[in-house]
């Protein structure tokens, strides 16, 4: 009798224990799981989305132009010539002539002194950069009707009309062309002075656009003064105005005032070093040098 109580008891105990689980049975593996990265951070197929994956609500498409590891669309066709060499074209950042005449009535420009390419640049409202293709200023025909100044004006390119508008009021202007070297010191000329280098001599222009510079119609600098006052003349014809004569005017010697060729600053020759500390420009002495700028 005792056994079979004892045995009643032991089976009634073993029953009131707690059932274990499959999941109680491994805590190792458990704690194994949570120690790795989670499937929803730093990638995972779904991202820890359900069902969706890389287009379903993710905003997560191929950049434009992917064609699925395919040929890409600009080797399957020809190019454009439109397109050809056009990184080493020259670029003529636009300046309005309404800009030009704000820039006179809030004395940033004297218009009782030649204004070229340095003077502009000089202004900080206006900026090129040399080495991004700028080879100068485009003048354009925005507010030609409100320009009213007379002024000696070098640029780098221009229409008929903004001619036409410029010398209407008794102004002059020629277009010019500098080489990068030339413009790489014309583009900031305080900083160029500081640096104590030569001035450099300006290169002729290139083969493509020397009969464009050398139009009298496009009051080229190296077309002949003759036929650029008989083009003078003509285009007011043209336009209809009367040209004014500006033999005549005080600033005569101010407004025919041009540079040489191989100029790049007025008042100052290739070759020349000026010194801002000493306040002295130093001239090269020495023959050899002097031929070399002066060609």
């Amino acid at each position: 009798m005792s056994g079979s109580k004892s045995t009643d008891l032991a089976l009634k105990l073993l029953y009131r224990l707690p059932r274990v689980s499959v999941n109680n049975l491994r805590p190792l593996q458990r704690n194994k799981r949570a120690s790795q990265t989670p499937r929803g951070q730093y990638g995972g197929g779904l991202h820890g989305d359900r069902n969706y994956g890389t287009r379903e609500g993710r905003g997560t498409l191929p950049p434009l132009g992917w064609e699925g590891g395919q040929t890409p669309y600009f080797l399957k066709h020809p190019s454009e010539m439109y397109y050809k060499n056009f990184r080493l074209r020259r670029q003529y950042p636009p300046l309005s002539m309404l800009n030009l005449q704000r820039m006179i009535d809030t004395g940033l420009l004297d218009p009782d002194q030649p204004v070229d390419l340095g003077v502009i640049c000089n202004t900080k409202v206006y900026r090129i950069d040399p080495w991004a293709g700028h080879f100068g200023v485009n003048l354009t025909e925005e507010g030609i009707d409100r320009f009213a100044a007379k002024v000696n004006l070098e640029v780098q390119w221009a229409s008929e009309n903004v001619i036409a508008a410029v010398e209407k009021n008794g102004g002059t202007i020629t277009l010019a062309y500098y080489d990068p070297v030339s413009l790489q010191a014309l583009h900031d000329p305080g900083y160029f002075f500081t640096k104590g280098t030569p001035i450099p001599r300006r290169s002729v222009p290139p083969e493509n656009c020397l009969e464009h510079y050398s139009n009298p119609k496009m009051r080229g600098y190296l077309a002949n003064p003759k036929e650029v006052s008989e083009a003078r003349l003509e285009l007011a014809q043209k336009f209809g105005y009367t040209l004014p004569d500006i033999t005549k005017d005080p600033l005569y010697d101010m407004l025919m005032k041009r540079k040489d060729p191989r100029q790049v600053f007025y008042g100052l020759e290739p070759g020349w070093v000026v010194n801002l500390t000493d306040k002295v420009v130093l001239k090269p002495t020495d023959e050899l040098l002097r031929t070399y700028y002066q060609s």
